[in-house]
């Protein structure tokens, strides 16, 4: 059984395959409080699922992008199963996730996006930096910048841990904190290996939830 916030169809707002549609398992519970959050309403509540009902309804909207999501979608235990289910069922399938849990435990097909949390949001000591070894060259490493401190933060993160050699790396403004021709600007003139990104859902439906 799994704690389930929602489960819905829209287009990936971030990561590789932005842009594609794709079917949303939100996951109840996180044990984080980082202060841009923008899903603190599955936080707690949510319906109590059986695993087969969870990939009966993922069938129904017929699509090939699964994302598996949160909250903390690791804070479940039962999540890995899940995972190990639509991978076996072919969906093209990732796992969004803080980085504060332990990886290690994560079917290989599964693409992983991995927050490293920056000081802006309150949770930097949060950091499970044994992960990192963990990771492939198909996973993501996500950093949220919210202010030049987080960018120059995140910079030496990059620098000194080698991120960008053992994934890739995004670097995404806060929305509504940091003009994101500050960080692009910030990005070309350092010339750092990174993406950067914006969060297209928000682009196109604002804070709606469950888009």
């Amino acid at each position: 059984m799994l704690r389930i916030t929602e489960i819905f169809h829209s287009l990936q707002g971030e990561s590789r395959s932005m842009g594609w549609p794709t079917v949303f398992v939100r996951l109840t519970g996180c044990p984080l409080r980082c202060g841009y959050c923008d899903t603190a309403y599955a936080f707690r509540g949510g319906e109590w699922m059986e695993q087969e009902d969870i990939c009966r309804r993922v069938a129904e909207f017929g699509c090939r992008h699964v994302t598996v999501t949160g909250g903390e979608p690791l804070a479940q235990k039962e999540v890995l199963p899940l995972l190990v289910s639509l991978c076996d069922a072919g969906y093209e399938t990732s796992l969004e996730t803080s980085g504060s849990l332990d990886v290690s435990g994560v079917d290989p097909r599964v693409s992983i996006v991995m927050d490293i949390k920056t000081p802006g949001s309150g949770e930097v000591d949060k950091n499970r930096w044994e992960n990192l070894s963990l990771l492939r060259e198909k996973d993501q490493i996500k950093l949220v910048i919210g202010d030049r401190e987080d960018y120059e933060w995140a910079r030496t993160q990059l620098r000194e841990r080698g991120l960008a050699d053992m994934a890739e790396v995004l670097f995404s403004p806060v929305q509504g904190q940091l003009a994101p021709a500050d960080l692009a600007d910030w990005i070309l003139e350092d010339g750092l290996p990174v993406r950067f990104q914006l969060q297209l859902h928000k682009i196109l439906w604002g804070d709606e939830k469950g888009r």
